[in-house]
Order: C-alpha cells, then sequence, then structure tokens
C-alpha cells in the first residue's frame, strides 16, 4: 500500500533541453547535474519519478510542474517532495529531513536565492491545483506567494536552508564561492564554464573596443568610403 507514504517528483529536464533555456551552461554540467539528482534520490531510498520535458504535460512551466505533481499523488502517495536538477549543493540529507518534517507538517520548503525554491514537500491536502497554476512561476516573488498562499490556510511550514540554483552565469559564481562542499567533477564543469564565458565577454569587450577605435578614426561620411 502507498497510502500515507512519500515519493519523490524529480522535475527535471534533459541535459539537451537545459541547454536551449541555459544556453550559459554546457551539456555536461547539466548531465552531470542530472546524474546526481537522480543518485541523491536513490540514496534515500524513497521511492521516486523522474519526469523530463518527454513525460511533463502542459502549455506552460506552471502547467506542466502542476500536472507533474498530481500525477505523483494519482499513483496512490498522499505526500510528494519536488526537486530540480540544478542545485548543485542538494543532498539525500535535504531530502530525508523533508520526509521527516512532514511527520509534523504541512509543507517544507528549501528557498532558493534568486526567490524561488529548489524544493517543496507538500502534503496531498494542501495542493489545490488552481491555486498552484495561478502561483508566478519562475519569477523571484515565487516562494513569497507561495508561502503567503500556504500561510492564509494556516499551514504549517518548515523552511530548510537557502541554496542556489543555478540559472545563469552569476549563480555559477555564487555556487563556486559558497563554502559548501559540490562534487569534484560539477566543480570541474563550473570553473570550465565560468572560463568559457570570461573569454566570451572579453572577445566582444575587444570587438566593441575595436568598433569604438575604427569610429574615432574615421572622419568623413561612412556613405563616401568606397570612393
Amino acid at each position: 500500500m502507498k497510502e500515507n507514504k512519500i515519493a519523490i517528483l524529480i522535475f527535471a529536464n534533459s541535459a539537451e533541453k537545459e541547454m536551449v533555456s541555459k544556453p550559459f551552461s554546457s551539456s555536461s554540467l547539466f548531465e552531470a547535474l542530472n546524474l546526481q539528482t537522480i543518485n541523491i534520490a536513490k540514496k534515500t531510498g524513497l521511492p521516486y519519478f523522474h519526469l523530463n520535458e518527454a513525460q511533463q504535460v502542459g502549455a506552460n512551466f506552471g502547467e506542466r510542474f502542476t500536472n507533474a505533481i498530481q500525477t505523483v499523488y494519482n499513483q496512490g502517495y498522499n505526500s510528494v517532495i519536488t526537486i530540480g536538477n540544478d542545485t548543485p549543493h542538494l543532498t539525500s540529507k535535504h531530502i530525508l529531513k523533508t520526509a521527516e518534517k512532514l511527520k509534523t507538517h504541512h509543507v517544507v520548503l528549501g528557498p532558493s536565492t534568486d526567490g524561488g525554491f529548489y524544493l517543496m514537500g507538500l502534503k496531498k491536502q494542501q495542493f489545490n491545483p488552481d491555486v498552484f497554476l495561478k502561483l508566478p512561476w519562475q519569477t523571484t516573488n515565487l516562494n513569497r506567494s507561495i508561502s503567503k498562499v500556504l500561510a492564509s490556510k494556516k499551514s504549517n511550514i518548515h523552511y530548510l536552508e537557502v541554496l542556489t540554483d543555478i540559472d545563469n552565469a552569476s549563480d555559477i559564481k555564487l555556487v563556486l564561492n559558497s563554502f559548501k562542499s559540490i562534487s569534484t567533477t560539477i566543480k570541474s564543469i563550473l570553473l570550465q564554464s565560468i572560463l568559457n564565458i570570461s573569454k566570451i565577454i572579453a572577445y566582444h569587450n575587444i570587438a566593441f573596443n575595436n568598433f569604438i577605435l575604427n569610429r574615432q578614426h574615421n572622419k568623413g561620411s561612412p556613405a563616401l568610403l568606397h570612393l
């Protein structure tokens, strides 16, 4: 019987899909993060579902995420712990702590530095698809909004520590500058990503400076340069 049991929902796209929405990174980064996330889920001993873009249903993020959560509840579970694949500092301890806290709390949230959340533990009775669809997904107001909605229902919420999701190049620096440990493989890929980004920025700066310099040396009308 799955009644009164918890399942993990890994709501994460493939490395190829992540590269479309996050072109600053490499496919190897999200391949490594996907593998790490699945291994973390396995390590907890809890059942898990991994829904990438092929299994997700909906016209936008909010619809796809809401439908994914409902899919797990439809399997007979009454609590879901959702995680993504873009939080290098996420560990099995965060998930196991969430499972423990859900015994005495309705909701567990792991806030991310960008205003969203990297983990959400949610009991079925607190899940309202209509409300979820109206939340400001993928914005800096998400964590505040969902906390406000849940608090209005007198939900008992436990907050985990704040971690950083990798959504842009600045996030990579935050992760690397953190004192929290990450795998050697992912750290190496992140360092290489920063190096590649620095090279691209330097190239564009040189190109822009050369353009300005050429403009300053050209005192005539551009229309007459071919004469």
